[in-house]
């Protein structure tokens, strides 16, 4: 499956923090009952790598990625745990090279002109705008719109169900992804029921 088939199949792509292996599971099968199939497991936690794992072999409706990841070496380690398709915050040349040698299907992170210009010269045209509104939000990516007809992006950072369809309105939005489909204090208290309903609130938003 490439970038483009995963980004097809979801309006919103979680940011999941997982902290209790015990909660991977469970969360992305609630995750995935409310029609949010394309999870993306974050490194900022020691579960993370365990996580992947543990959900591709008991969610296989789940299509999981590894966010966070900032360098070759993390990059490799995801691919060993099953990751389906990779998420950066930033991009360096030396983190761009070995994604496009290592054929996984990538949202590489940018947040300026000239990040976007050097992904695009690896070879990316499908992008992750992060921190999106610290970093400009809509306006910024109407301003990309003009130099980068060919680029799509996927904004994160301060994305969540109020303003997530102001960005759904931008032709160059792909998806987005943002962390209040999983807050903590639910996953804490092992309330699937209400991720649920999240999810599913969530996988309605994009028309």
């Amino acid at each position: 499956m490439n970038l483009d088939q995963i980004i097809a199949k979801t309006s919103v792509m979680p940011v999941m923090v997982v902290d209790r292996m015990e909660d991977a599971i469970p969360l992305a099968q609630a995750l995935v009952e409310g029609g949010i199939r394309v999870l993306e497991i974050t490194l900022r936690t020691a579960a993370g790598l365990d996580s992947v794992r543990a959900i591709r072999h008991a969610v296989p409706d789940a299509i999981v990625g590894v966010g966070t990841i900032a360098t070759p070496g993390q990059l490799e380690a995801s691919i060993a745990a099953g990751a389906q398709f990779g998420v950066s915050p930033g991009s360096t040349p030396k983190l761009l090279k070995a994604i496009a040698e290592s054929q996984l299907p990538f949202l590489p992170g940018v947040a300026t002109m000239s990040e976007v210009m050097q992904a695009l010269e690896m070879g990316f045209n499908v992008m992750k705008l992060f921190p999106a509104v610290a970093a400009g939000g809509i306006k910024l990516l109407e301003s990309f719109a003009g130099p980068f007809p060919q680029v799509r992006f996927c904004p994160t950072g301060g994305i969540n169900a109020q303003n997530a369809s102001d960005f759904f309105k931008l032709p160059n939005v792909a998806c987005v992804g943002g962390s209040w489909l999983t807050p903590k204090n639910l996953v804490t208290a092992g309330n699937w029921t209400d991720i649920t309903r999240l999810a599913r609130e969530a996988a309605a938003l994009k028309p």
